[in-house]
């Protein structure tokens, strides 16, 4: 009798198993990334040697009313970039508000760049980083990269 109950809760726990299994609800694999909230996004960038200060929440560089909710100013410099430079951060909540929204940013840019054949952005959905440029090799080089693995799947 103990053999049949031993062999039925076998069968019932590898019943259990392949059904979960094929439920996809077991995966060895980890979750894709999710976009950086602003503090992974700042992680990011100071981890790879920028300095970041003079923060300023709703500020867009202008006054579009549907940036300013998403935007971040804030003063950069490290590396290569000796220079302090003044960058805007939109951080949009979805992969459709970027594309719904990220036209609105070159338009906004006129408020703020003083030489447009210098303008810098680095797009990475749901995010961009503008500001007047130009800016030094490395220090452009590592906020795409910051910027890069704080947006994850873009999502």
């Amino acid at each position: 009798m103990r053999s049949r109950f031993r062999l039925a809760v076998a069968a019932l726990a590898m019943v259990g198993s392949l059904t979960l299994e094929a439920c996809g609800v077991i995966s060895t694999s980890p979750p894709p990334p999710t976009p950086a909230d602003f503090q992974g996004i700042a992680t990011e960038i100071s981890k790879r040697g920028i300095i970041i200060d003079d923060l300023v929440s709703g500020d867009a560089g202008c006054t579009d009313r549907q940036l300013i909710p998403t935007a971040i100013g804030l003063t950069a410099h490290g590396l290569d970039q000796t220079k302090p430079v003044r960058l805007y951060l939109y951080i949009f909540g979805s992969r459709d508000s970027y594309q719904r929204l990220r036209g609105l940013i070159d338009a906004c840019a006129s408020s703020f760049v003083t030489d447009p054949s210098t303008f810098e952005s680095i797009d990475e959905s749901p995010f961009v980083l503008a500001g007047q440029g130009p800016w030094a090799p490395s220090f452009k080089g590592a906020l795409r990269d910051a910027i890069t693995t704080a947006a994850g799947t873009g999502d």
